[in-house]
C-alpha cells in the first residue's frame, strides 16, 4: 500500500505529546471495550477497505485490524505527530502493509479516501465544526451496503467516586462543571445523539449500544497513568473557576510521590459510558 497521503489541505503540523499521551492510555485502558465494540458490530461481511476518521494515535486503527485480519485501514487525522507514531507502531508489529494514513482537515475540502466498506469515526465527529456536512461526505463514499461506526464517550471519564477526597468532596465533579460552559461554546456537537443525525444523512441506523465502563484502578498501573494524566488536564482547564481549596486538594491528588496521591487510592476507577451507533448506506 501507499504508507502516506498528505490532503491539499492545511492540517495541524504540531502534536501535543499530552494529548498523544493521553490517547494511548485510552487506548489501553479501553482495550476490552473497544474490541466488544468491533464484535458487535453488524457487517455483512468482513470489510477489505476501512477508513478511522479522526484515528489519533491508532486505538480504533489497531482494533479494526484485529478484528478483520483480511481488511487494510486508512488512517486520517489532522495531527502529523499522531500518524507519525501510529505508522511507527505499524511498522514495529509487521502491519506497516495493511496501513495508509491520510493527513487532512475534515471540516476543509476531503481528500479521496477510495470506497470503503466500513467507515469508523470514535470520539472525532464532536470534534467538527460541520458534523453533518461530515456525515453526507461519508455516505457519498461509502460503498452501497457499507457501515459507519460512530462512537462516542458520554464526557472525559471520572476517577473518584463523588464522596471524594474527604477534605473537598466532590471536587472531580466540580472541575466537569467548571468546564461545561466552555465546551457548550467550543465543542457544541459534545454529547450528542447521533441516531437522527445519521438518518438525516441519509443512513438507517441499523443498531445503537451502549457500554458502561467501570475499570477498576485494581487491575494495573496503566489506570493510574490515565487518572493522573486526564486528572492533571482537567485541573489545569478548570483551574480559572476552582476555588484555591479545590486546587489545592487537586495539587494533593496529582502528588504521585506524597501520601494522598490518587495512586495510593483503593477507589480509584475509570467510569464512563460509550455509545456506539451502526448506520448502513442502502
Amino acid at each position: 500500500m501507499n504508507h502516506t497521503a498528505h490532503a491539499a489541505t492545511t492540517p495541524h503540523t504540531h502534536d501535543s505529546g499530552g494529548q498523544a499521551e493521553i490517547l494511548d492510555l485510552d487506548e489501553e485502558v479501553l482495550a476490552e471495550h473497544t474490541a466488544s465494540i468491533t464484535a458487535w458490530l453488524p457487517v455483512t461481511e468482513d470489510p477489505r477497505h476501512v477508513v478511522d476518521l479522526g484515528c489519533g494515535t491508532g486505538a480504533g486503527t489497531f482494533a479494526l485490524l484485529a478484528r478483520f485480519p483480511e481488511a487494510e485501514v486508512t488512517a486520517v487525522d489532522a495531527s502529523e505527530g499522531h500518524l507519525h507514531r501510529l505508522r511507527a507502531r505499524a511498522e514495529a508489529l509487521g502491519l506497516a502493509d495493511r496501513v495508509r494514513t491520510v493527513l487532512t482537515d475534515l471540516d476543509a475540502e476531503w481528500p479521496d479516501l477510495g470506497r470503503p466498506d466500513l467507515v469508523w469515526a470514535s470520539a472525532s465527529m464532536h470534534h467538527l465544526a460541520d458534523p453533518d456536512r461530515a456525515l453526507r461526505a461519508v455516505h457519498e463514499r461509502l460503498a452501497p451496503g457499507g457501515l459507519f461506526a460512530v462512537v462516542e464517550l458520554a464526557g472525559f471519564p471520572r476517577f473518584l467516586p463523588p464522596d471524594a477526597p474527604a477534605e473537598r468532596p466532590g471536587v472531580e465533579e466540580r472541575c466537569h462543571d467548571a468546564l461545561a460552559h466552555l465546551y457548550a461554546q467550543h465543542v457544541p456537537h459534545r454529547g450528542a445523539d447521533w441516531g437522527p443525525k445519521l438518518t438525516s444523512a441519509g443512513f438507517t441506523v441499523e443498531g445503537e449500544r451502549t457500554i458502561t465502563v467501570n475499570v477498576e484502578g485494581a487491575r494495573g498501573e496503566t489506570v493510574g497513568r490515565y487518572a493522573v494524566s486526564g486528572l492533571s488536564r482537567l485541573r489545569d482547564k478548570a483551574a480559572p473557576s476552582l476555588a484555591a481549596e479545590d486546587l489545592a486538594a487537586l495539587d494533593r491528588l496529582l502528588d504521585t510521590d506524597g501520601p494522598f496521591s490518587i495512586l495510593r487510592r483503593d477507589d480509584l476507577a475509570v467510569r464512563t459510558e460509550r455509545t456506539v451507533w451502526a448506520a448502513r448506506r442502502a
